[in-house]
């Protein structure tokens, strides 16, 4: 009784969440049906055949669930997935009594979450995971998770929950990762890239932002061989001898081609893929091959994964691209220093001169400390941009980091009001031109349902 109470008031909630148009109907559907059956999460994935897989890290949760989804529906399997971002246990919860019936199996085969950092234990309690895929660790909203570390040790107790035939799939290329990584002792399958994108210029030490910069067993500098992003890459402490384990699946031969994708290799053993994708920027190559891994270690054919990535569109926000008035164009979501300055490199690579509104709001889900935007390289911009438009709930706070980013006052206007902003810079476009939106989450999420108003976009649970 509690099981048909709690999936018929998950649903009903659901429901009338979308027909008012007061949500998506992605998270109180869960809390309801949790607070009805507390136990619903465990019960509904043990249900599913062919088992559960979580996502978790700083960047890229999205993308990745949206990509390994990809290959799965390719390969004829119907996965669960919380497509929105709902990414705490109630939207987990709502994902999965959704698809359930009050009476009879699940509908569906596979779970497929991503899962906030701090969540992971309780995440990994609840679903009990045949897989648990971990990508990145950065800074992000430190008055929420606290320093890299803390979500570290917290992973390291969540792979303790961890069934003894559980894979764990993780980036060899982040060394506090790799560090979580190697305290598993159960079947791990490794990731990352072999070599700098053909024709960039790799920096050979982490950029000033970098955060794990040191040697997690005795403290000293890493050595880096290539850096890729961020802290992550081809690193080694010459003291312990500790450094990056060997991924077994590797990204080569990677071409980016700005704001238009990317074109790669994967290999795993004696197989290659050649993949081309419309998803852009050197971190969407580390989302694409953690997706593959992840694939690898449900067992899909690489055939099947190669389909399903190269079938695969950019996640709401992330590399979207949009219409306005018959003008593209780019939602690039950047939340933190690492991420930003890869978008920020993405653009640049994609437009000489580009035109940029830029949205900065410091809500929970954002982080409200912004001390973080200090540690974006803006100075990219400086001789680059032609227009740069800031808005947001903190758009003072960003005009003032253009100001000392060396960004002409010229080139920057404020515009506090979303609509305007986006007119504002659209009308700054010249033939031909694209339009790069650059905001934090919940920004993004304002910004999107302007454009959903006027039927440009679709509503982000729809995707």
């Amino acid at each position: 009784m509690r099981r048909l109470a709690a999936i018929a008031a998950g649903q009903l909630t659901a429901a009338a969440s979308r027909a008012t148009r007061l949500g998506g109907g992605t998270t109180l559907p869960g809390r309801v049906a949790m607070a009805l059956a507390p136990g619903i999460i465990t019960e509904v994935a043990g249900e599913l055949s062919q088992g559960v897989v979580l996502i978790s890290g700083t960047n890229g949760k999205t993308t990745t669930a949206r990509l390994l989804g990809g290959i799965l529906d390719a390969g004829g399997l119907v996965a669960i997935h919380n497509r929105a971002g709902a990414n705490l246990l109630s939207g987990i919860a709502s994902s999965l009594v959704e698809h359930a019936a009050p009476i009879g199996p699940v509908r569906g085969d596979v779970g497929l979450f991503e899962v906030d950092e701090g969540t992971l234990p309780a995440a990994v309690e609840a679903t009990r995971p045949r897989a648990l895929i971990l990508l990145n660790l950065f800074r992000d909203q430190l008055d929420r998770y606290g320093e890299i570390d803390l979500i570290a040790d917290r992973w390291r107790r969540a792979l303790g929950a961890l069934a003894e035939n559980a894979m764990l799939v993780y980036n060899a290329d982040d060394p506090l990762v790799a560090d979580v990584g190697r305290t598993f002792a159960g079947r791990s399958l490794t990731f990352g890239l072999q070599e700098a994108p053909e024709g960039s210029r790799a920096p050979q030490s982490p950029e000033h932002a970098a955060d794990s910069r040191y040697c997690y067993r005795c403290g000293r500098p890493f050595e880096y061989a290539l850096v890729t992003l961020g802290h992550m890459g081809h690193y080694r402490c010459e003291r312990c001898g500790t450094g990056r384990p060997a991924p077994d699946v590797r990204a080569h031969g990677i071409r980016l081609h700005g704001a238009d994708g990317s074109t790669l290799s994967l290999t795993y053993r004696e197989q290659t893929l050649s993949i081309s994708t419309v998803l852009p920027g050197l971190y969407n190559v580390y989302d694409i091959t953690a997706a593959a891994a992840g694939a690898l270690a449900l067992d899909v054919a690489t055939e099947t994964i190669g389909r399903g990535i190269m079938a695969t569109a950019p996640a709401f926000g992330r590399g979207e691209h949009v219409t306005i008035d018959g003008r593209d164009a780019l939602l690039l979501l950047a939340k933190n220093p690492a991420g930003f300055n890869e978008v920020l490199r993405t653009v640049l690579m994609a437009e000489e001169a580009p035109v940029v509104l830029i949205a900065i709001n410091d809500l929970i889900a954002d982080g409200r400390d912004i001390s973080w935007l200090w540690d974006v390289d803006f100075e990219m911009l400086r001789d680059r941009a032609r227009s740069v438009v800031v808005t947001g709930l903190r758009a003072e706070d960003m005009a003032l980091r253009l100001k000392y980013a060396g960004v002409e006052g010229s080139r920057v206007t404020i515009e506090r009001d979303g609509a305007r902003a986006l007119q504002t810079a659209r009308s700054q476009l010249k033939n031909g031109e694209r339009l790069y939106i650059l905001p934090t989450y919940t920004a993004m999420l304002r910004l999107r349902a302007l454009l959903e108003r006027k039927g440009y976009v679709r509503g982000f649970w729809k995707q």
